[in-house]
């Protein structure tokens, strides 16, 4: 089992940043593609980012592409996503999740593990 755990979550105002970080412990998160999604209240989970294997592939979702940024550590089992010039519409419980899909996915039914989640509140 991989087990996932999150971590840099807050309260930020709108335009700032925040680091979150997803790290990983029972096996390595290298052998998994990575993702963070994230729900806001009374909405549905919804992809935000995801990275390949060895993080040679990138993709987001078309409301964060451009200010958010997903990196991955594999010597520290991690996985991180940057957020920058973040917005109200931005908050929401983040979470990071593995895939065995080698190249990411947008699917959330494809992973396979899921961190507990992080609270990001952005204020106007």
């Amino acid at each position: 089992q991989l087990a996932l755990v999150e971590s840099g979550g807050g309260l930020v105002q709108a335009g700032g940043s925040l680091r979150l970080s997803c790290a990983g412990s029972g096996r390595k998160f290298s052998a998994y593609a990575g993702g963070w999604f994230r729900q806001a209240p009374g909405k549905e989970r919804e992809f935000v980012a995801t990275i390949s294997l060895r993080g040679g592939r990138t993709d987001y979702a078309d409301s964060v592409k451009g200010r958010f940024t997903i990196s991955r550590d594999d010597a520290e089992n991690t996985v991180t996503l940057q957020m920058d010039s973040l917005k109200p519409e931005d908050t929401a419980v983040y979470y990071c999740a593995a895939t065995g899909n080698g190249r990411g996915t947008y699917y959330s039914y494809e992973y396979d593990y899921w961190g507990q989640g992080t609270q990001v509140t952005v204020s106007s």
